[in-house]
């Protein structure tokens, strides 16, 4: 017997025949549409998952966790049948279930004889016998005696009826040959929107296509523009696509409206991570990848090369160590592949295998990795996973948009409120082994873009630093530590100058600290 079985006795005895629930939402009752009273609080996370009890299997919370809604029916004794929809709300800081039970409190008219029960076990847990009808839609079966008025469902509740499944968006004609040109032009991004010429990002520099005609972004996008995209575009949202063209090209799209009409913006993907050597990196990171366990931050702005990093840190990982590593990426940049048979992979999407970061973190500290690499540590949640899996003998690699070190273990920090943030200090203090800060400067020679880095590394005075909130420290600790592997910006900076890779103006744009590159760049 379920929690919920006394509060469905209530709507029976009431003659409703629908009750909604939602976590931190106060239950609501109806008949025929009308709410009819139900003095009970909002219901907790707690207090919801008890009231379903074994309605809520391990197999229907996977399925909630990934954005599917779950339906089935549900027949406590002697108060009679109840279709059942399931759903996680979209757009909850965290994880939120809202449930529908939906009765038929109208008996078939005599004359109509009833259609014949579907047959087929009911899902696990469902409570009905081997020939109960199946899972049904809220509205009422057609051989109701009168229809029923549609009710105004509350904003949690989605569509009754299964909508089909919506066709995977993809790249027309029109979409693809640009998207062809930004590969053959080395470029990183491709900018639309209506009205203006399509405009590529070539080695950090935006080059407008003017040999092609002013876009038309409607067109350009069609075979985008689902109904979901659409449906994010009218809330005044974006939306993040994943497009893969014919050749084996990938992209991530981000689709939205500007005041010149509709946008986007495609990032090109390589399918094969790079080797660390191939970057051409200032200051060695190889030996990140040998820790045993804690949190390695790439950070830098968009487009800095933080995702190529990382990837390049996980491909050495797999070479060197041959570990279990789990990916959570929004979309997957790289795709990884054990080498030389050692190792295993498992790459997971968000919004595709997984529903979000914090959902897939969860799940990765049952699955038994040694490395895990997290696309981005965007919320409270999942910083606090990833410091968990980095204090529990994980190996965390995952990016932060931040200028530098510095700012990076400030915005962890920061993300937290004041009464959390000693506790975030110490953990951090803790797991940290490394934050690497990363620029991309035109190479003086014409040949593309070089990179740049400072690098703070977890040594026992950083952690102390850390631990005691004198960030402003960090940039001293970095000065003075170049035996432990550590360096500023400036102080790179300043020998790409001097070997004359970047020139000193480019320098001077990127510095944090300007000053600072004069004098190294005078010494």
């Amino acid at each position: 017997m379920a929690g919920i079985d006394s509060i469905l006795n209530i709507v029976v005895q009431q003659g409703a025949d629908e009750l909604r629930l939602g976590t931190d939402r106060a239950p609501k009752m109806l008949a025929l549409g009308v709410p009819k009273r139900l003095s009970i609080p909002a219901t907790s996370e707690e207090m919801l998952r008890h009231l379903l009890g074994p309605l809520l299997s391990d197999e229907r919370e996977r399925s909630l966790r990934l954005g599917e809604r779950v339906e089935f029916s549900y027949e406590p004794a002697g108060l009679g049948a109840f279709a059942v929809v399931l759903s996680a709300r979209e757009g909850a800081p965290a994880f939120a279930i809202d449930a529908v039970f939906a009765r038929n409190v109208r008996p078939p008219p005599a004359a109509t004889p009833p259609a014949p029960p579907a047959r087929g076990r009911a899902p696990s847990g469902a409570g009905l016998p081997d020939e109960a009808p199946a899972a049904r839609p809220l509205a009422p079966p057609a051989d109701a005696a009168a229809p029923r008025p549609p009710a105004a469902a509350p904003p949690f509740v989605e569509a009754a009826a299964p909508a089909a499944p919506e066709a995977a968006p993809e790249a027309g004609p029109l979409l693809e040959q640009l998207l062809d040109r930004a590969v053959a032009l080395g470029a990183s991004d491709l900018h639309l929107l209506s009205g203006e010429a399509p405009v590529l990002r070539v080695n950090g520099r935006l080059l407008a296509l003017t040999d092609e005609p002013p876009a038309d972004a409607e067109r350009v996008l069609a075979g985008c523009l689902t109904p979901s995209v659409r449906r994010r575009l009218a809330e005044g949202r974006s939306a993040d696509l994943a497009l893969v063209l014919p050749g084996g090209a990938r992209f991530r799209l981000n689709v939205y409206r500007a005041a010149g009409g509709l946008a986007a913006a495609a990032r090109v993907l390589y399918r094969q991570a790079p080797e660390l050597s191939e970057l051409k990196l200032p200051a060695p990171l190889d030996e990140l990848v040998d820790l045993p366990h804690g949190l390695v931050v790439v950070c830098g702005a968009t487009g800095s090369g933080k995702s190529t990093t990382l990837a390049a840190l996980a491909r050495e990982a797999l070479r060197r160590r041959g570990p279990l590593l789990i990916s959570l990426e929004d979309p997957i940049e790289y795709e990884l592949r054990a080498e030389g048979g050692r190792g295993l992979v498992r790459q997971r999407q968000i919004g595709r295998e997984v529903r979000d970061f914090a959902t897939g973190l969860r799940d990765a500290l049952r699955e038994d990795p040694d490395v895990l690499l997290i696309g981005e540590m965007r919320d409270p949640e999942t910083i606090s996973l990833a410091l968990t899996a980095a204090e529990t003998g994980h190996l965390v690699l995952t990016s932060l948009h931040s200028r530098s070190a510095a700012s990076a273990v400030e915005r962890i920090v920061d993300a937290y409120p004041a009464e959390r943030q000693q506790q975030v200090r110490a953990q951090l203090a803790d797991a940290l082994r490394a934050v690497v800060a990363q620029r991309l400067l035109p190479d003086a020679r014409g040949a593309g873009r070089l990179p740049a880095l400072e690098v703070l590394r977890g040594t026992h005075n950083v952690a102390n630093i850390i631990r005691e909130g004198r960030t402003a420290q960090l940039a001293t600790a970095m000065q003075s530590g170049g035996r432990e592997g550590m360096q500023t910006l400036e102080r790179c900076l300043a020998d790409l100058v001097r070997a004359q890779r970047v020139s000193l103006a480019a320098a001077r744009a990127a510095a944090n600290d300007p000053e600072a590159l004069t004098a190294y760049a005078r010494g």
